[in-house]
């Protein structure tokens, strides 16, 4: 790296995870290089603006306005970089393969300006070896060695967008270079950035750490999943049942069920470490299981929506259904792997004619949404809701106003107990 008090930073993908990251280097007193393939988000921030909700435009004006972050389609800037952080996606593929192509496409860009003593950095979630043996071959192919020419290293984001309590600098971060230097080189670098580092010894201990993360969370959400559809037959209210355990001081850890799974963290990182299992001969089953679960729940949400609309002997088909909330959680305007667009999609099949209503997500792109969805978010009003025979509670915004949801809707399937605290119209009210 070179010698210079504050590194140069590059960071390519200014999404969910690059931007913030960008961000706190900017604040560091760093130079921050900011590269993404999509002109929009450049667009927005040369003019002080931001794409993603739970940063304001005046947190992305006072980064660009001091010269600190800079943002580009050229990739040959980094050359100038001493860290190259990488933040894009890491999807699964139809068969459900991880798909690195993101990762090994940016590989391929870095290796055609890569520089003595540059730092690579991988923050997307995959699956263990991944730095080690796909990209440290890419990177090699222009003649300079990984651990000896250049420093090469792992670790994960860990973004949590929307949370008050943490953020990007007070996330502790985990770190495994490819050799102590790497290691080393990575902790200097991301002290300008982050509060508490964590080194460990291998990238693949960070990249194993990252997915043993979110695969605990999936596992326990199935199970509070399972229990809540055995509640429901029981008769017994399973949020009431959670918030009864959870007065234990220790031994149980509150999950909370829900229409399924969302983000781009949960739903998909258990799956690279199943795919990556089946290289060892060995079947994951704990974790498959899990899967079955959470992917069968907006299933299980439309059974819930049928049963509603039978106690005022309406049927599914032909029926105006409302979906309040198209964000995977609360108050962000995110919906990657939503579970939104799961039971709109079955709700469709059904014949049942579907809009939702979302305050952080006006419209939904077509490569994204099915043929038969509403592209655009339905404007939201105590009359709009009378004219639906059925609104869903899919996402628990604390900008509803559930009572007056409650009020003006002729019933509610409601997937995340956001009613609890509705005085009146709990008759109406079916728990999803």
């Amino acid at each position: 790296m070179a010698e210079r008090d504050k590194p140069v930073i590059g960071v390519i993908g200014l999404g969910y995870v690059g931007l913030p990251l960008a961000m706190e280097f900017a604040h560091g007193g760093c130079e921050v290089l900011g590269v993404d393939v999509d002109p929009k988000k450049l667009e927005y921030l040369e003019n002080y603006r931001s794409y993603l909700k739970h940063f304001p435009d005046e947190m992305i004006a006072s980064a660009m306005k001091t010269g600190l972050l800079h943002a580009t389609t050229d990739f040959s800037v980094l050359t100038r970089a001493d860290a190259i952080l990488i933040a894009v996606p890491t999807p699964l593929g139809i068969s459900r393969d991880p798909d690195l192509s993101y990762v090994l496409n940016s590989c391929r860009e870095i290796a055609k300006y890569l520089q003595k003593g540059q730092l690579i950095i991988l923050e997307s979630t995959t699956y263990p070896g991944t730095t080690r043996d796909e990209m440290v071959p890419v990177l090699e192919k222009g003649g300079l060695k990984a651990g000896v020419d250049f420093h090469i290293a792992f670790s994960p984001e860990r973004e949590d967008p929307g949370n008050k309590n943490f953020n990007t600098r007070t996330i502790p971060k985990l770190v495994g270079g490819l050799t102590t230097e790497c290691t080393d080189a990575s902790v200097f670098v991301y002290n300008f950035a982050i509060d508490n580092i964590v080194a460990v010894s291998s990238p693949e201990v960070a990249e194993m750490a990252k997915i043993v993360e979110n695969t605990y969370r999936a596992v326990n959400i199935a199970l509070v999943n399972e229990l809540k559809m055995l509640a429901h037959k029981m008769g017994i209210d399973i949020w009431e049942v959670i918030e009864a355990a959870a007065t234990k001081p220790f031994g149980f850890t509150a999950f909370y069920p829900g229409p399924g799974l969302g983000g781009h963290c949960i739903p998909i990182d258990p799956f690279y470490l199943t795919w990556k299992a089946r290289e060892f001969g060995m079947s994951t089953k704990f974790i498959e299981l899990a899967g079955e679960i959470n992917t069968s729940m907006p299933s299980y949400v439309v059974d819930r929506i049928c049963d509603a609309l039978n106690t005022v002997q309406k049927s599914i088909n032909g029926s105006r259904v409302l979906l309040l909330g198209m964000a995977y959680k609360p108050d962000i305007d995110d919906y990657r792997e939503t579970p939104a667009l799961k039971v709109m999609a079955k709700l469709g099949e059904k014949g049942a004619f579907v809009d939702y209503n979302d305050p952080y997500i006006p419209s939904i792109p077509a490569s994204t949404r099915q043929t038969h969805l509403q592209p655009v978010s339905v404007d939201f009003s105590e009359k709009m809701l009378s004219e639906y025979d059925c609104a869903v509670i899919i996402t628990n915004h604390a900008c509803y106003d559930y009572q007056m949801i409650v009020d003006n809707s002729n019933i509610i399937v409601d997937t995340r107990n956001a009613c609890v605290n509705v005085v009146d119209g709990k008759e109406k009210v079916f728990k999803g």
